[in-house]
């Protein structure tokens, strides 16, 4: 069944916000864990599976899950997070076909883009709007910046928060567009995990760096007997190797890396034509969840060897960390 990969993307969260107001207000926790899922099989991507097709386990232990037929409704809240110093200053001048690219990911829903760039702290060179004009004369605007830090982590974050606020009909997701390690970030990588771990923001991630991309394997590589502060570890521990990547794994999101124009551009385009390729899953944990990071792992048990992109974990309980 074609799904809406966006839609499914957009909508994994284990949080709850106030309805339609754009305030914050005091968080609470749920226990309804919602999952995007791809399958590829044989090279191609596999449509018309049914939820009992499906296998999912939250830390091992399967779980009763259901299919959205309909997650195609909601408008988009979409951040784009666009790094300006460091390597980035040599990277300008292949990432031309953003605002094309930008507008093609969000598609005819309605929307709401901010954007920002970073180096040693975000910047914000636009609030929230649906005008796609606008936007796309922000996005060519962007110019590098003489600096020579990466804050990435503290860049999520505050897209992440900024993101919170938008009314709950939106949907909500940060396009990452940086290199792959850390340079000078403040924040705690365990709050970052936990925030994506929480929340219902989705990163996609861009790299400058060359390479090879594919499926992503399992961030937690099997290992579900580490606990939920095991698992904790790990992440942070693959944070400190590829910043970008690890996000895209913990959140379900797309990672891509690139090198030269024509590399951006085509993975650009295989990004946007995933968005309509996506099944989404949810189920519901037991009252008594134990607390912190959960692995998430899914199969399809009639496909034996499918490829599969899905949301890699998720947060029980309350915050443990500032």
């Amino acid at each position: 069944m074609k799904k809406s990969f966006l839609a499914a993307l957009l909508l994994l969260s284990p949080a709850v916000f106030a309805q339609d107001d754009p305030t914050p207000t005091i968080r609470v926790n749920t226990n309804l864990v919602q999952v995007p899922v791809s399958v590829d099989y044989k090279g191609e991507r596999l449509y018309g599976l049914k939820a009992e097709q499906f296998e999912v386990k939250d830390n091992g232990i399967v779980q009763k899950i259901r299919l959205d037929e309909d997650a195609d409704l909601q408008g988009v809240a979409l951040f784009v997070l666009v790094q300006c110093g460091r390597e980035a200053v040599m990277q300008f001048g292949n990432i031309s076909g953003l605002p094309t690219m930008v507008e093609s990911i969000v598609g005819g829903a309605p929307k709401l883009i901010a954007v920002a760039r970073y180096a040693s702290g975000p910047e914000l060179l636009q609030d929230f709007t649906g005008n796609m004009e606008k936007t796309n004369m922000t996005l060519n605007g962007i110019k590098p910046c003489e600096d020579g830090n990466a804050n990435t982590l503290d860049a999520v974050k505050y897209a992440a928060e900024a993101l919170s606020k938008r009314p709950s009909k939106y949907r909500r997701a940060i396009l990452l567009i940086g290199e792959t390690r850390d340079h000078g970030s403040k924040i705690k990588p365990e709050a970052v995990v936990e925030e994506l771990g929480r929340s219902n923001v989705v990163v996609d991630s861009v790299s400058f760096n060359p390479g090879k991309t594919e499926i992503i394997n399992s961030l937690f590589h099997g290992q579900m007997g580490s606990g939920p502060l095991g698992l904790l570890v790990m992440a942070v521990n693959a944070l400190k190797k590829n910043v970008p990547k690890t996000l895209s794994e913990l959140s379900g999101g797309e990672y891509i890396n690139f090198s030269g124009q024509k590399g951006f551009d085509n993975g650009m385009l295989k990004l946007s034509n995933h968005i309509h390729d996506y099944y989404l899953l949810s189920f519901q944990p037991p009252m008594n969840v134990e607390p912190g990071l959960h692995s998430i792992s899914i199969t399809v048990p009639e496909y034996p060897g499918a490829k599969l992109r899905a949301r890699q974990s998720y947060w029980a309980g309350p915050a443990a960390t500032q």
